[in-house]
């Protein structure tokens, strides 16, 4: 096992206190701490070793002795560290968006490769030739948008600023109609929303908008751009479209490749396919590509399944249906200890507490917001130097 330090990403929509109290940094400069990575993509590598100068990088580690630390089957399967492990802190809403199957990223990645697009230009979709299917767990209240209403006929039919739009749903069904409204040119688009955007705002300003409506969000995006009310963002009516799905802390949700997603507020713990490949259609100043995303999107309703985990014990569970990660929460008492044994690579993140943990001739002290690196086939114990809790990635490796 190895001490891990990961990469923070300083995206505007980030929070300024979660990350940097849960790593001890100290931020008088209010920067926007949105993500914290744990893994080997491109964007962010992590580093492995016990101090900087002995530090080295975790891909280049894998990348010289791939059995070793991914283990046989792991290595076999994927050739690399199959997944990412990340914090989110959000505090303005992330872009609508949606994420490729792996073969369509394939194609994508070989397509901008063809026309020499740079993996670092802003205008690139394809940062890499994976999928992205995720799973999340709260660490906090969090709010999301999944996946396009049951209720969606209901919505329109009621709605004094939409129904307008009931004629294209009945005639052409979802896809028709999310395919009007992002192909709407802004001048129609200022004309469906300005009058919603004139009610709400006010409303949202006086603090009398619930966060279980879709007013509340669709406001906040118009203070926080400073409206005139012109040139309003198109993402606003995704907010109304989508399911707005309340998760408690320690409740999970997955996103599959092609459901149309945004994170809204709160914070997370994310794990996901070792990808970066986000596909943009509004609610960001980043690059959006909408008949990308539409070629993408799955036009269907989506019945939110929340998971609640499994529990063995110390330790809970969250199943996903994809051979590239699980995740497990765990929490330990005071002087309580855990023994275990890796099967692939796996990856720590201690939120709370203390712990020492023991492998081989090997013992390391982690405290909150420390994390650890364990190739395939090592046995360790842990023993909890008061209370704590702690976040383990790893691959399914029964499933390979």
């Amino acid at each position: 096992m190895q001490p891990l330090k990961g990469k923070i990403q300083h995206y505007a929509w980030g929070g300024t206190d979660f990350i940097p109290s849960l790593l001890s940094i100290e931020n008088t400069d209010h920067k926007p701490f949105a993500e914290y990575w744990l893994g080997t993509h491109p964007g962010g590598v992590s580093r492995i070793g016990l101090t900087e100068n002995e530090s080295v990088s975790l891909a280049d580690a894998i990348k010289k002795d791939p059995a070793k630390w991914l283990g046989e089957k792991v290595n076999n399967y994927f050739g690399e560290l199959p997944y990412l492990l990340k914090i989110l802190d959000v505090k303005d809403m992330l872009s609508i968006q949606v994420h490729p199957t792996k073969t369509e990223a394939e194609k994508g990645f070989d397509r901008e490769e063809a026309l020499g697009i740079p993996q670092s230009a802003a205008h690139r979709n394809y940062k890499d030739r994976n999928h992205k299917p995720e799973v999340m767990v709260a660490l906090s209240d969090f709010w999301l948008l999944h996946g396009f209403s049951p209720n969606l006929h209901y919505i329109l039919e009621n709605s004094e600023w939409f129904n307008t739009l009931l004629p294209i749903f009945e005639a052409k069904g979802i896809e028709g109609l999310y395919q009007f409204v992002m192909e709407l040119p802004q001048e129609g688009v200022d004309k469906l929303l300005q009058p919603l955007a004139q009610k709400i705002v006010p409303l949202y300003e006086a603090g009398q908008l619930s966060k279980s409506s879709p007013d509340f969000w669709a406001g906040r995006v118009l203070v926080n751009s400073k409206p005139d009310f012109k040139n309003l963002d198109r993402g606003i009516f995704s907010i109304y479209f989508f399911n707005i799905v309340q998760l408690a802390r320690g409740e999970g949700i997955f996103q599959a490749a092609g459901v149309p997603h945004a994170y809204m507020e709160g914070q997370n713990m994310e794990l996901m396919s070792n990808s970066d490949n986000v596909l943009r259609a509004g609610l960001t100043p980043k690059y959006i590509d909408v008949p990308e995303l539409l070629k993408h999107t799955i036009f269907e309703y989506t019945h939110p399944r929340i998971i609640e985990g499994e529990v063995n014990g110390h330790v809970k569970k969250y199943p996903c249906p994809v051979p590239d990660f699980v995740i497990y929460h765990t929490s330990l008492k005071a002087g309580e200890f855990l023994r275990g044994a890796t099967q692939g690579p796996e990856i720590v993140i201690l939120l709370n507490g203390k712990a020492n943990w023991h492998s081989g001739d090997t013992w390391i002290h982690i405290e909150k917001g420390h994390s650890l690196f364990f190739p395939a086939g090592e046995n360790y114990e842990v023993r909890a130097d008061g209370d704590c809790e702690w976040f383990t990635a790893a691959v399914p490796v029964e499933k390979l």
